[in-house]
């Protein structure tokens, strides 16, 4: 606390020595994501932009920070049209009288718990970023291209002063490219987003039972057989590590041991607790296969792997996974239960710590630490490796109070197609924790989780993006930053910004309404897919369809967006309506009931010519039948007019019948229309 007063002193005496006017400065007045840690806005018009913005870099700028400071102008130049002089900012381009000056101190390391912190100062004549280290600025940098904005008289940035730093050191996103494989631009594009919001972790789940995805010398049946011919090579992996490297992104392998491991068995099946031989898996859920803990050619085999892995990989962290071993294979082998019974080995979980040890005696040899599922926790493992929480907070909280590191990605689960103010209100360490202090310091944060079973190239970006920005504020931003209808706000403005990056989360939506339309005007398929989700958590698995590796990941579902702005919308304006029938909500609100209740007659047609999309057309009749619905509760709650019993009981039938999901989505609009309905009933007179 005391650390924390002495800084605003310091501080506000610098606005002081400046003749800077200090103003209180809310997050609803900017479009930052993640909020800085705290802000001072200038009484000023702010600094103008024109085609003479030049940037200079001083104090201890190495590649990256220039590589970095370039990206930017040059998307500067993308969002203005600006020519402006300097093409690659160089230490030898440096003008001598620039607009922007970036100050750093020193290089940063690649490693948890570098400083991160930066301060921005804009005025109406000069922009400065300062920072310890260029990762620091690399952060500045993202703050800067979010604060410009845009009036009558042309581009400007507001005079403000911004001091931030990461509440928490461990901000991640994993993606799972054993399931689908993803292309080397998907990930790129992906790590240039995670750039943009400040995320520092890319956790890369490489191997899994539908395929192994990464070139190895060492052992190359991995790769040759285990993969479909769908891998990254050694070269393409540097290149992604280099690019992350770039953005101040840390990277860091998941291999799953020792279950997981169908592809592994299929190259190697000697490794495997049963007889092979094995096949690729491609259907989704826990399987059988895993290695036999029992065999000394499995650690033979995976020492040799290790070595090669932490050579070609930098990071000090190393996941092994460790999760969903149902131990079916472990439980049938005759040679691992008599193991178990010589060296008094009680259960599959005592026999999985067995090997878990093992396989940390070769990552320590090889300068790795280990990170696992909160699985592999066992009080009796070295107080340097890292819990990694799927199943819940419980396990972080309790592996913290014994003296282990966390990171939590419980709640984090974007592919369970939650609400972005879902993933918002989740917090690695709540306000009512039971941690003391110095416990809380053993949490580092999170990580969004991309599992791969639902997705493709063409999908991956919109399971991601935007929600993944929620979570990368919960995880940067101050625990008091917390506001929901100002997130989405922000929300919004972001996701359109990611778009010049590449990311797709956008742009394919059309594209993929297109090919559901057989090319015809997606005008109606688009207001209905405005206002459906996909069903939530695992429900799509779990229904009579079957997916696998190769099915189509081009229906209606795939392309529904996992959180309908439109529904959120409609919410809001029904909620306005209710609280006053007279308010220009209500304008807005009819609009869109007659716009649903006319769309069905034009979706018709499309369907016929389009037989894919028959799988929604009664969901479609249905939503025709909800804005009728609603029209008629708008029309009686306004008027105080009785609804018959007739009328009350075929609302709740239209209801009732619109819950029930066709295509594996889901009509967002039944509970604001169910609200009306509720309401025109109890406000009759």
């Amino acid at each position: 606390m005391e650390k924390n007063i002495f800084g605003f002193i310091v501080f506000c005496a610098f606005l002081l020595m400046q003749n800077l006017p200090i103003l209180a400065l809310t997050t609803t007045s900017l479009d930052l994501m993640p909020v800085p840690q705290e802000i001072k806005v200038i009484n000023s018009e702010g600094f103008r932009l024109d085609a003479g913005f030049s940037v200079a870099l001083d104090g201890y700028a190495d590649a990256r920070l220039y590589k970095a400071a370039t990206r930017m102008l040059r998307r500067l130049s993308g969002r203005t049209g600006l020519f402006f002089p300097q093409d690659y900012i160089t230490a030898k381009s440096n003008p001598t009288m620039p607009q922007m000056i970036i100050k750093t101190s020193r290089i940063g390391d690649l490693v948890v718990g570098e400083d991160e912190s930066y301060q921005l100062t804009i005025t109406e004549n000069q922009v400065t970023l300062k920072a310890e280290t260029d990762i620091g600025a690399l952060r500045g940098l993202e703050t800067f291209l979010q604060l410009l904005s845009v009036d009558e008289k042309g581009y400007y940035f507001p005079a403000v002063v911004i001091n931030d730093a990461p509440r928490f050191p461990w901000r991640g996103l994993l993606i799972d490219v054993s399931r689908h494989f993803m292309p080397v631009e998907v990930i790129k594009r992906n790590l240039d987003g995670m750039a943009a919001v400040k995320m520092n972790v890319f956790h890369w789940h490489l191997a899994d039972d539908q395929g192994f995805r990464v070139e190895c010398q060492s052992w190359p049946k991995l790769h040759e057989l285990g993969s479909d011919g769908f891998y990254y090579t050694r070269a393409q992996i540097k290149e992604i590590i280099a690019y992350a490297a770039n953005r101040g992104i840390r990277v860091i392998p998941e291999f799953d041991v020792p279950a997981h491991a169908t592809s592994w068995l299929v190259a190697y099946p000697e490794l495997g607790s049963a007889p092979g031989p094995y096949s690729l898996e491609r259907r989704w859920g826990i399987k059988d296969p895993i290695m036999d803990p029992t065999k000394e050619f499995t650690y033979e085999f995976l020492d040799k792997f290790f070595a090669e892995m932490a050579a070609l990989f930098p990071d000090e962290y190393f996941h092994i996974g460790g999760d969903e071993n149902n131990g079916n294979h472990w439980n049938t082998n005759d040679h691992i239960q008599q193991f178990m019974k010589d060296n008094n080995i009680p259960d599959n979980h005592a026999l999985q710590t067995y090997f878990n040890k093992r396989i940390l005696q070769i990552l320590t040899k090889y300068g790795k630490k280990m990170i696992g599922w909160d699985e592999i926790f066992q009080p009796t493992l070295p107080a340097d490796i890292i819990i990694h929480s799927w199943r819940g907070s419980e396990a972080l909280v309790k592996s913290a109070q014994q003296g282990y590191m966390g990171i939590l990605s419980n709640g984090y689960y974007i592919d369970l197609i939650q609400p972005a103010e879902y993933h918002y209100r989740n917090d690695p360490i709540p306000e009512n924790t039971s941690l003391t202090e110095e416990e809380q310091k053993r949490i580092l944060g999170g990580e969004a989780t991309s599992w791969g079973e639902l997705v493709t190239y063409e999908t991956i970006d919109s399971r991601i993006w935007p929600r993944t920005a929620a979570i990368a504020e919960r995880l940067w931003s101050p625990q008091s930053c917390n506001g929901i209808e100002d997130m989405y706000r922000r929300l919004e403005v972001v996701s359109f910004q990611l778009e010049e990056l590449g990311l797709t989360h956008i742009k394919n939506y059309d594209m993929m309404l297109r090919r559901l339309t057989n090319n015809h005007n997606i005008a109606a398929l688009k207001t209905f897919v405005d206002v459906v989700e996909p069903v939530k958590r695992y429900e799509r698995l779990l229904q009579e369809i079957t997916y696998t590796s190769y099915s189509p990941y081009t229906r209606v579902v795939d392309a529904a967006r996992p959180e309908s702005m439109t529904a959120r919308r409609f919410s809001q304006l029904v909620d306005q309506f209710i609280e006053n029938p007279k308010a220009p909500a209500s304008h807005e609100l009819t609009d869109l009931l007659k716009i649903w209740e006319n769309n069905h007659s034009f979706l018709k047609p499309i369907i016929a010519k389009s037989p894919v999309l028959q799988e929604i057309e009664t969901m479609s009749a249905d939503l025709q039948e909800l804005a009728e619905t609603g029209l008629l509760a708008v029309r009686a709650y306004r008027k105080h007019k009785r609804l018959s019993r007739k009328q009350i009981e075929s609302a709740r039938a239209v209801l009732e019948k619109a819950k029930k999901p066709r295509g594996q989505v889901e009509l967002m609009v039944i509970a604001p229309i169910e609200k009306l309905v509720l309401a025109a009933i109890s406000n009759q007179k």
